[in-house]
C-alpha cells in the first residue's frame, strides 16, 4: 500500500518469474474482481458515486465505468493475441471514454457486465498454456507485449481500482 490517492496498492510491476501459485492469484484477482467491485460500491449514495477517488480524478461512477470499458478492451485483446499473430491492438483515449454519456449512468449496467465478461474471462485465462501466455500483441503505446505480462497488468488492474474505491471510503469515513 501507498500513500499517494493515485496508486493505493503501488505502481504496476512486471514479475518477469511467474509461477503457477502467482498466476493462480492472477486468475482469482480477475475472477473475484465483479465482487469485490461491487462490494466497493455497496450503499453509496448518487452524490457520493459523483465524489472523485482522488483530486483531479474520476469519481467513483466513471472509474466503474471505466473497468468495464478497460476489461472489455483486454478481453478483445487477449482473444486476439491468441488467435492472431503479434497482432495491434488499438489504443483508446480512456480520458474521453470517461467523459462520454454512457459514464455518467446507472453503474449496475457496468458491474453486471463485469459477472459475465469476469466469468469468460477467468475461464480462458485458467485453460491457458505456458506457450499461450508467451504469445504477443503490438501496443503502439508500449510496443510488443507477451499475454503474459497483460494479464498481470489487469489481475493488478482490478486490484488498483477497487483499492481507489475502498481508500476513498476509509478517508470520508463511508460506512
Amino acid at each position: 500500500m501507498t500513500e499517494d490517492p493515485r496508486y493505493p496498492i503501488g505502481k504496476f510491476v512486471h514479475d518477469k518469474e511467474p509461477t503457477p501459485e502467482k498466476r493462480a492469484a492472477w486468475t482469482k484477482d480477475i475472477a473475484e474482481l465483479p465482487r469485490h467491485l461491487r462490494a466497493a460500491v455497496a450503499g453509496l449514495t448518487a452524490a457520493q458515486l459523483d465524489t472523485p477517488y482522488r483530486e483531479g480524478g474520476w469519481t467513483v461512477r466513471q472509474l466503474v465505468h471505466h473497468v468495464a470499458d478497460s476489461h472489455m478492451n483486454a478481453f478483445i485483446r487477449f482473444k486476439l493475441a491468441l488467435t492472431e499473430e503479434s497482432p495491434r491492438i488499438k489504443p483508446y483515449d480512456q480520458k474521453a471514454w470517461a467523459m462520454t454519456a454512457d459514464a455518467a449512468g446507472d453503474i449496475e449496467t457496468s458491474l453486471t457486465l463485469l459477472e459475465g465478461l469476469h466469468a469468460r474471462w477467468s475461464a480462458l485465462i485458467a485453460a491457458l498454456t505456458p506457450e499461450q501466455l508467451e504469445r504477443q500483441l503490438l501496443n503502439p503505446e508500449s510496443g510488443m507485449q507477451k499475454l503474459d505480462r497483460t494479464f498481470q497488468t489487469y489481475a493488478w488492474h482490478s486490484r488498483h481500482h477497487v483499492a481507489h474505491i475502498t481508500r476513498l471510503r476509509e478517508r470520508r469515513g463511508w460506512k
